[in-house]
């Protein structure tokens, strides 16, 4: 008989739940580096030279040995969309799990370091009908229920339009059935950020979200303090 040793976090149990659920739907999985340059973190992304996220209160910037580019912790998972695009040809369907920073104050719902989930879809005729129909289906995959999803108009350098989304449970006995939850921020793929790839956005055009892995653990969970994930606390990890 062969002893079971250690536990998975439950993180990594959600991120390997969540690359299940979108694989079912054509979508592949990619990663990139957590220390980017600055050029793919922001400039490829559309941010402005001038946009507040490239402050030093937003963001960790540091010098490398080996570069005189500046570098930072990235901030998001969002640089991954564009270096796949660079060295893969449409139709692209990927999902970019993995660890962001943010220089900010931690309390029982931020840290400074976090989880983020990002999906990028490129093809030819794309629209936000296809984001909101995959979302719809991961979301009721993911908490076992019927889902209603809808969009509200936002800003993001790196899509246009840009939309908040926000995520109803319906027949479920969830304590968050019936209830309208803001999920994450999404919208088409800006022109600019394809072309900068190396996709015509007269040919093809795309979705990208992202979302807060932490933040699902939480609603699926009822995690009161997403600090606990990260205490290295038996007692609680155990729990999954």
């Amino acid at each position: 008989m062969i002893k079971q040793i250690g536990h998975k976090h439950p993180l990594s149990q959600m991120i390997a739940e969540i690359n299940s659920i979108f694989s079912e739907i054509g979508f592949v999985f990619a990663e990139g580096p957590e220390a980017e340059t600055e050029h793919y973190n922001f400039d490829q992304l559309n941010f402005p030279p001038d946009h507040p996220a490239r402050d030093m209160q937003d963001t960790f910037f540091f010098k490398a040995a080996d570069t005189k580019e500046p570098m930072v912790l990235r901030t998001h998972t969002s640089p991954v969309q564009s270096r796949y695009l660079e060295t893969h040809e449409p139709p692209v369907r990927v999902i970019v799990p993995g660890k962001v920073f943010r220089n900010e104050a931690t309390d029982a719902t931020h840290e400074a370091q976090f989880f983020q989930l990002e999906g990028l879809y490129v093809d030819e005729s794309v629209h936000l009908g296809h984001l909101k129909g995959t979302i719809e289906y991961f979301f009721s995959k993911f908490f076992s229920g019927n889902v209603e999803v809808r969009f509200r108009p936002s800003f993001f350098p790196f899509v246009e339009p840009g939309v908040e989304v926000d995520m109803m449970l319906k027949d479920s006995d969830s304590k968050l059935a019936n209830k309208w939850i803001e999920v994450m921020g999404a919208g088409m793929v800006h022109p600019n950020v394809l072309s900068a790839a190396g996709v015509d956005p007269t040919k093809y055009s795309g979705f990208a979200f992202g979302m807060g892995i932490d933040r699902l653990a939480v609603m699926k969970y009822g995690i009161s303090d997403i600090r606990d994930m990260y205490s290295g606390d038996l007692r609680f990890v155990n729990q999954f």
